[in-house]
């Protein structure tokens, strides 16, 4: 097992269908046709080829019997990414690519098209005026309002000095700007120091292999300014790399077990142990979670709480106590196979559980934004409400119904990566933390 490329996150096609096949179960690609259900798959996509009306992508087919395949597991942590979203995630991983120097989140409630969520100081994106908020209308010569929002990803990064025209809508308006792609280094691990010389470190992921060099970079910084009491944010975050994990935990820990994995004949193994090092912080520490903090995230505040190096405080975890081995897939695709359960060092299995935290206080961060539904309009009619004080104007289905939901309030973010913004007197969590630690 690489052990590098085990991952713990919240979220192949073979060349031929046979191939794909051979990936589950006992089938492999001698013994496929000798089986009725295997003749089957091979018949019907056949049939497919020969009788069906309409033409036939054949690449999304045999994707789509990849899927299907998957899916009959009912597992949502093993699935399969096509290569366009693969060739994304890898980019992600690695925490390099070309871009113009912004972070995404979905514009729409269905999780379709983009805006934008924070501009960093250093790219093209801040010298062309672009905001925070700003919503992507069209990239180059791709609308792309109702967008996968890894699509809009893909055109916008490209190579080292090529151009992009986006059209972005603010307000309702219109404006296009465009930039010129420069490096950009995702930086995931956010610092500050909090009244009273108390230390501040946010994780926003483990899915990037930068992260535990940055982390340790953040980790010595509070030891640089004298840092006795440190809060460890690990809310919103869903994991990534195992041993990211592993290593973030032994900045805190001098010995024993961080971690072990079980596999599906119950032999478990411990993954990972501490070791006494002296970069590692040993002042008082205080974790914070909430209903997103996830596998990884899981890991760390779960062997914190279980050896009582950490008070952790916050919201009941996620509850992903499984580990995924990703394999590269002849197409470019990957797929993500549960291969173990994760226990902790007291040997919790916490899978569809969650980590209870040792105080639990709900996250104040996030409002629940205000919506409404409506009927009895004609097709395709508009109707102005007032909101806020403001028109918002919504249009009736087929059906004659409307409805409208507000944008979700979000913790700000610095357009300096690396630099943690907090808002203590909004923050029920954070608030807790500081109590307990002053």
């Amino acid at each position: 097992m690489n052990a590098k490329r085990l991952t713990i996150v919240g979220a192949a096609l073979a060349a031929t269908a046979a191939v794909a096949y051979a990936q589950l179960g006992g089938y492999t690609q001698a013994n496929l046709t000798s089986t009725a259900e295997g003749k089957t798959l091979l018949n019907v996509i056949g049939d497919l080829k020969q009788y069906y009306l309409y033409p036939i992508d054949e690449d999304k087919l045999l994707r789509g019997a990849i899927n299907g395949a998957v899916g009959s597991l009912n597992d949502e942590f093993t699935y399969y990414s096509q290569p366009e979203d693969n060739a994304i995630d890898q980019e992600n991983l690695a925490g390099n690519f070309y871009g113009i120097g912004v972070q995404l989140i979905a514009a729409n409630a269905d999780g379709t098209g983009g805006k934008i969520d924070n501009v960093f100081k250093t790219g093209a994106a801040i010298g062309a005026g672009v905001q925070i908020g700003d919503v992507f209308v069209k990239v180059d010569d791709t609308e792309v309002i109702t967008s996968k929002l890894n699509d809009i990803v893909r055109l916008v990064r490209g190579k080292q000095g090529t151009t992009v025209t986006i059209t972005f809508a603010r307000n309702g308006k219109p404006y296009t700007v465009k930039m010129e792609r420069q490096p950009v280094t995702i930086v995931d691990v956010e610092e500050t120091i909090l009244p009273g010389n108390i230390g501040y470190i946010a994780l926003n992921t483990f899915y990037n292999e930068k992260v535990s060099q940055q982390f340790r970079a953040a980790v010595a910084d509070m030891k640089k300014k004298n840092v006795q009491k440190l809060i460890l944010d690990l809310r919103d975050n869903g994991g990534g790399l195992l041993n990211a994990g592993v290593d973030v935990a032994d900045q805190f820990m001098q010995s024993g077990p961080i971690v072990s994995l079980r596999d599906r004949n119950k032999k478990t193994e411990v993954f990972g142990r501490a070791s006494n090092q002296k970069t590692d912080y040993t002042g008082k520490l205080v974790v914070l979670v909430n209903k997103n903090s996830a596998s990884a995230s899981e890991v760390v505040s779960g062997a914190l709480q279980d050896v009582g190096r950490a008070q952790i405080i916050g919201e009941q975890t996620f509850g992903k106590g499984v580990a995924q081995i990703p394999l590269d897939l002849p197409d470019g695709g990957k797929i993500a196979i549960v291969a173990n359960e994760w226990l902790t060092p007291k040997g919790r299995q916490i899978h569809k559980k969650g980590i209870t935290p040792d105080i639990v206080v709900a996250d104040t961060r996030y409002t629940a934004p205000l919506n409404f539904a409506g009927s009895g309009l004609k097709a395709g009619e508009k109707i102005t409400l007032s909101v806020a004080g403001k028109p918002v104007t919504v249009t009736a289905d087929k059906d004659g119904k409307f409805t409208y939901t507000g944008e979700i309030k979000r913790p700000s973010k610095s357009a300096t990566q690396g630099e943690a913004v907090v808002d203590v007197p909004g923050d029920a969590i954070l608030r807790k933390a500081l109590d307990l630690l002053k």
